[in-house]
C-alpha cells in the first residue's frame, strides 16, 4: 500500500506506548477495555498509516476515537499522542489555518465534556496549539527547500543554455575567421595565378609564383592561428593593417590610406573587428570589382571608431549576396556597432562601420 518504514514504526510505537501504558496504570475503577477501549486504541493507531494520504480524515478519525475514550472512564492511556500526531500531519500537509481551527474546536469539544471545563483547557490548549507550531514550521522549511531546489534547477538550466549560446557563437566567430582568412589570402592567389598564366614574360610569371608562395604562407599561418584562438586569444589588431595593404597592393590595387587613431588604444575587440572589415572588403574588392584602386579610411568621431573602404570600380555583382558582407555586418552587430555596405551613387561599393569604443570585458557596450 506505500506506506513508509517511517510511518510503520509511529504507529507501532504508539501501539506499544499505549499498551504498556493502559496494562502498567489500571485499576480496578477503570471500566474494562474490551471490547470497545481497545478498539478504539488500536483504530485511532492504525489510522496514522494513512496520514500522508488522508490527513483531514486521519485527524477526524483521531478526533472522534479521543474524544470518546476518555468520557467512558477507560484506563488513562496516551491515545491524545494519536491526535497530536495527526494535527501536526494537517498543520504541515494544509497549512496553518485549518489546523487552529480544528485545535480551536477539539478544545472547545473537551473543555464542554469535562467537569472542570476551564482547568481541561487550560492543560488541552497548549497540546493542541505545539503540533500546529511544528508542523507550520515544517511546512515554511520544505517550501522554503522547494524553493531552492527549484532555483538550482532553472539556474543550471541556464547555465547550460548559456554554454550552448557561447558554443555557437564561438563556432561562428571562428567560422568568420576562417572565411576572412581564406577568402583574402586565395584571392590573391588567383590573381596571381591568373597573372601568370597571361604573361609572356619569365620574370612576370616567376614574380606572380614568388608572390603565389608568399600568399599561401601567409594563409596557412593565419589558418593555424585562427585555429590556435581556443588555446592563444592572441588576435589581428590594427598594427596588422600595414602587412595587409602589402598584400592588396601586390594583387595590383592602389591603396589611398588615411588613419586618424589617436591615443588611447582602441579595445582588441573594437581593433579585431576593424581589420577583419578592411580585410574583407579589400578582398571583395580584388575578387568582385574592376577597380584599380580603393580609399580606406579611419578616424575616431567622439565615442565611436568611423572605419571605410570604397572603390570606384564597374561591377559589384556577387558582393551582397556573399557572407563576405554578412559576416561583417555579424561582426559590428556583436560589439553594438553599426554597419552598412552599398553600392555607390556614381559606381563602385562602400563598405562603412561605426564601431563603439566604450566596451566592457566581455567585448560587448
Amino acid at each position: 500500500m506505500g506506506w513508509r518504514r517511517w510511518d510503520v514504526a509511529v504507529v507501532a510505537g504508539v501501539i506499544v506506548l499505549n499498551v504498556v501504558t493502559v496494562l502498567t496504570t489500571t485499576t480496578g475503577d477503570d471500566r474494562p477495555l474490551m471490547p470497545l477501549g481497545w478498539a478504539l486504541l488500536i483504530a485511532s493507531s492504525a489510522a496514522l498509516l494513512a496520514r500522508h494520504r488522508f490527513p483531514v480524515a486521519v485527524l477526524i478519525v483521531t478526533a472522534a476515537t479521543t474524544l470518546t475514550y476518555y468520557p467512558l472512564g477507560f484506563p488513562d492511556a496516551p491515545i491524545v499522542l494519536n491526535l497530536v500526531i495527526a494535527l501536526y500531519t494537517v498543520a504541515r500537509v494544509r497549512g496553518v489555518l485549518l489546523s487552529v481551527v480544528t485545535a480551536g474546536l477539539l478544545a472547545v469539544a473537551a473543555s464542554a465534556a469535562a467537569e472542570e471545563p476551564f482547568q481541561v483547557a487550560i492543560g488541552v490548549v497548549p497540546v493542541l496549539l505545539l503540533p500546529v507550531v511544528l508542523g507550520e514550521l515544517a511546512r515554511i522549511r520544505a517550501r522554503q527547500t522547494a524553493q531552492a531546489e527549484e532555483r538550482a534547477r532553472l539556474a543550471e538550466v541556464n547555465l547550460e543554455s548559456e554554454a550552448l549560446r557561447r558554443a555557437a557563437e564561438e563556432r561562428l566567430r571562428i567560422a568568420r575567421e576562417l572565411h576572412d582568412v581564406l577568402a583574402h589570402q586565395v584571392s590573391l592567389i588567383n590573381v596571381q595565378a591568373g597573372a601568370a598564366l597571361h604573361t609572356r614574360e619569365p620574370d612576370s610569371a616567376f614574380e606572380a609564383l614568388r608572390t603565389i608562395r608568399t600568399a599561401s604562407g601567409d594563409a596557412l599561418r593565419e589558418i593555424r592561428s585562427v585555429l590556435g584562438m581556443l588555446r592563444d586569444p592572441m588576435q589581428p589588431d590594427l598594427a596588422a593593417l600595414p602587412e595587409l595593404f602589402t598584400h592588396a597592393e601586390t594583387a595590383g590595387l592602389t591603396l589611398r590610406v588615411k588613419v586618424d587613431l589617436p591615443p588611447p588604444a582602441l579595445p582588441p575587440a573594437v581593433q579585431l573587428t576593424a581589420y577583419r572589415i578592411v580585410q574583407e572588403a579589400l578582398t571583395n574588392v580584388v575578387r568582385h570589382s574592376s577597380a584599380a584602386a580603393a580609399d580606406i579610411d579611419l578616424h575616431r568621431t567622439g565615442t565611436s571608431v568611423e572605419v571605410s573602404v570604397e572603390d570606384s570600380g564597374g561591377t559589384v555583382q556577387g558582393i551582397q549576396d556573399g557572407n563576405g558582407i554578412r559576416g561583417m555586418a555579424e561582426r559590428v552587430a556583436a560589439i553594438g556597432g553599426e554597419f552598412r555596405a552599398e553600392p555607390r551613387p556614381g559606381g563602385g561599393f562602400r563598405v562603412h562601420a561605426r564601431l563603439p569604443v566604450a566596451l566592457d570585458g566581455n567585448g560587448t557596450p
